[in-house]
């Protein structure tokens, strides 16, 4: 973009720079896409709750007039699988209506739309990888609520990219499976996992980054990430521990039935790809996670520990 007519001519504004507007700013994905923005020089906004409501459509409008994006990022949602059970008006609000609010908005202005959905939109019935035209067929609330969000925002937005992704795992945060894994381990206590659930690990700055390449290059349609590997819960906290060198011997492995869980789980939602392997494999992100945590763990004050316990 030109800003001076001519070589004497004073420059009286400066184009602005279209963000991509982030929203659920405070979550794991919400932060880690800040993160990765900043660090590869993409003009982001990232809101919270507070900020914008998803599922309201002056909410969302007020935001689209105030940031004027190229595009939106939802990462969003209502993420307690086992309360949606109970609390399902509230997931669906947040988890379908929402998203089908932002499609409109988009489709209005002609934004680009990213957001999530899960591989818990499928029933386990399968022995191999999901692909992205497998048929979904939910065994929880949760699951339901995303399948019908995918379905509200492609028939409004054929254009917006939906993600089907899994199991995150990250040290940006303490919030996941692999954090709690090493955490326990490290400080000598037992920790359970389920030994009879196969699901795809998928290292969150690996997703991300995936992400934005994506919506960048304007992809559209269902796309699954994650990284490549099949694990159960346990077999996964066996593999961490063991990279970082400590006893795996305090992994406890148990059926699934044992947590008395209250929604269903399948017994298989590994994900696979027709459209390409794009990000490395588990063991690989487990080996830049494990480090990571592993730092902070051994580092943490004294103080602090003994105030979480």
């Amino acid at each position: 973009m030109r800003i001076l007519s001519s070589a004497d001519q004073p420059v009286t504004s400066l184009p602005t720079i279209r963000p991509v507007l982030i929203t659920g700013g405070h979550g794991t994905l919400g932060r880690a896409f800040q993160r990765i923005c900043h660090t590869r020089g993409i003009e982001a906004v990232a809101l919270g709750r507070n900020e914008i409501d998803i599922a309201n459509p002056a909410s969302v409008e007020k935001a689209l007039d105030r940031y004027n994006p190229w595009a939106i990022v939802n990462t969003a949602g209502y993420v307690r699988v086992d309360e949606a059970e109970k609390d399902f008006t509230r997931c669906y609000r947040e988890n379908t209506t929402g998203p089908a609010v932002l499609a409109q908005a988009c489709a209005r202005r002609n934004v680009q739309l990213l957001t999530y959905s899960s591989d818990l939109v499928f029933d386990g019935a399968k022995s191999a990888a999901y692909l992205e035209g497998d048929q979904p067929r939910p065994l929880n609330v949760y699951g339901k609520s995303k399948q019908r969000a995918e379905a509200g925002v492609l028939e409004c937005l054929p254009q917006a990219l939906v993600v089907r992704t899994s199991a995150f795992f990250g040290a940006w945060d303490e919030y996941n499976f692999v954090y709690f894994a090493l955490k326990a381990a490290h400080e000598g206590r037992s920790f359970e996992a389920a030994n009879d659930l196969l699901i795809s690990p998928t290292y969150v700055p690996d997703l991300v980054n995936t992400s934005l390449d994506l919506l960048i290059d304007e992809e559209r349609g269902v796309w699954h990430l994650a990284n490549e590997g099949a694990f159960t819960w346990a077999e996964l906290a066996e593999l961490a521990v063991g990279i970082a060198g400590l006893d795996r011997a305090g992994i406890v492995a148990r059926p699934a039935r044992h947590f008395g869980w209250p929604a269903a789980r399948p017994a298989y939602s590994v994900l696979g790809s027709r459209k390409g392997q794009l990000m490395p494999s588990a063991e690989n992100g487990l080996h830049r996670c494990v480090h990571d945590i592993m730092h902070q763990l051994r580092t943490q004050p004294v103080e602090a520990e003994a105030v979480a316990s």
